[in-house]
């Protein structure tokens, strides 16, 4: 099989790591990418469906079109990190530890940045948690996702994001050992978002802890 296609895929990533593309440049076309690398079209076509899936280019049609360098978003990164984490599995037990150690050590950046939009955004999800009687785990996720957001450090995002495969399945477990625990957690965060709105970082602490200590104690009893 003809893998000519890494060797454009490389080059582009180098020109980007060197400096030399910045997002919003366009790259060359077709025509003028198999002049200047002496490879087939085909060849060329591969490369940039690689680098569109990849979320480093986005291609655009029309007399305007062409391929652009894309500045990739903290989901798109925490994307194609998760990819890697389903090569190895990770037991529900090992997420909520480093849950533990992850969600606590960026906490103080949360009070310390989380903006009056952060704040509304919380509440709003856990007023929808309320209104639904119940905490699905997809809903629970969210929480801790967006609560990571209020960092404004897109590489915490990004990290976040890649966790979220794993972070669903421990939480999954967790409510079939016991169900009837989604309110209490649901009030929890409610507690957490008016901690972080008082800017009282050791109650905030305290109520994080003790909110992945019962999850990470429910786990450890399966």
């Amino acid at each position: 099989m003809d893998r000519a296609y890494h060797v454009i895929v490389e080059q582009i990533k180098q020109l980007i790591r060197d400096g030399n593309l910045k997002p919003g440049d366009r790259l060359p076309n077709e025509r003028e990418f198999c002049q200047q690398l002496g490879v087939s079209r085909v060849t060329v076509r591969e490369a940039l469906r690689v680098l569109e899936a990849t979320g480093l280019i986005q291609v655009n049609l029309g007399a305007r079109g062409g391929s652009f360098l894309t500045s990739p978003s903290p989901e798109l990164v925490g994307e194609n990190l998760a990819h890697l984490l389903t090569l190895s599995p990770i037991t529900a037990s090992a997420t909520t530890e480093a849950r533990q150690i992850f969600e606590l050590g960026i906490l103080p950046l949360v009070l310390e940045r989380a903006t009056a939009e952060d704040i509304a955004a919380l509440h709003d999800l856990v007023a929808e948690a309320k209104a639904d009687g119940a905490s699905s785990t997809d809903m629970s996720a969210a929480f801790h996702v967006r609560l990571a957001a209020c960092t404004h450090n897109p590489a915490i995002e990004a990290l976040m994001h890649s966790f979220h495969g794993p972070l669903i399945s421990s939480l999954r477990v967790a409510k079939t050992i016991a169900p009837h625990m989604g309110l209490k957690g649901v009030e929890e965060h409610g507690h957490l978002v008016e901690a972080i709105e008082d800017g009282d970082l050791d109650r905030a602490r305290a109520i994080l802890a003790q909110h992945l200590e019962r999850t990470a104690q429910r786990l450890a009893e399966k």
